[in-house]
């Protein structure tokens, strides 16, 4: 029986270098790649990274219900998570992580209830955060902005997860989140 880890926080928080620690430490984990509509960024991979789909297509999907999860995160950004990526992964027996925003992360333990750990993780300020993504070097001024902006609204949805981890020293938030996610894992 599979069970799921949903990694989720503001945008330039650390969650991807979270899951990622825990992908190449815990075996039995295959990452569970979401699709959006947003454009490639430069070394992203197709099927890796994301499924990068047109925005035609991904209004098809939702028409059809084929996600387990999907939200429009900024203006002609949307995300979701496929239900043939899950039983893709699920049908290999695997146990699957997500990668997936706040509002995302809330979606998918609602659908998964107890088979689920979700984890949010938290940063220990919004000036932090955006000095993170300055840092990262990958967004626009304005981009930042709305990435902040946006993130105030997820912090406050930070105690509907099971799990906080603040990650102020990512060797200590490593340490934590492979603790947590393989306490659960062997349960």
């Amino acid at each position: 029986m599979s069970k799921f880890i949903i990694i989720s926080a503001p945008s330039g928080s650390g969650k991807s270098t979270l899951a990622s620690h825990l992908l190449s430490n815990i075996p039995s984990l295959s990452f569970s790649v979401s699709s959006t509509t947003r454009e490639k960024r430069k070394n992203e991979i197709h099927g890796k990274n994301y499924y990068f789909i047109s925005s035609k297509n991904f209004k098809e999907n939702i028409n059809k219900e084929n996600f387990v999860e999907w939200e429009q995160v900024y203006n002609d950004d949307y995300k979701g998570t496929l239900k043939s990526e899950v039983e893709r992964l699920v049908s290999q027996g695997k146990n699957i992580i997500f990668d997936v925003d706040v509002v995302g992360g809330i979606n998918l333990k609602k659908y998964f209830g107890d088979d689920s750990l979700s984890i949010f993780i938290e940063v220990p300020s919004l000036k932090d955060l955006e000095e993170r993504l300055m840092r990262r070097g990958t967004d626009l001024k304005e981009q930042i902005e709305e990435r902040i902006n946006k993130a105030k609204i997820e912090i406050s949805e930070k105690e509907k997860f099971d799990i906080i981890i603040m990650n102020d020293n990512i060797q200590k938030s490593k340490k934590d989140i492979l603790e947590k996610v393989t306490k659960f894992l062997e349960e």
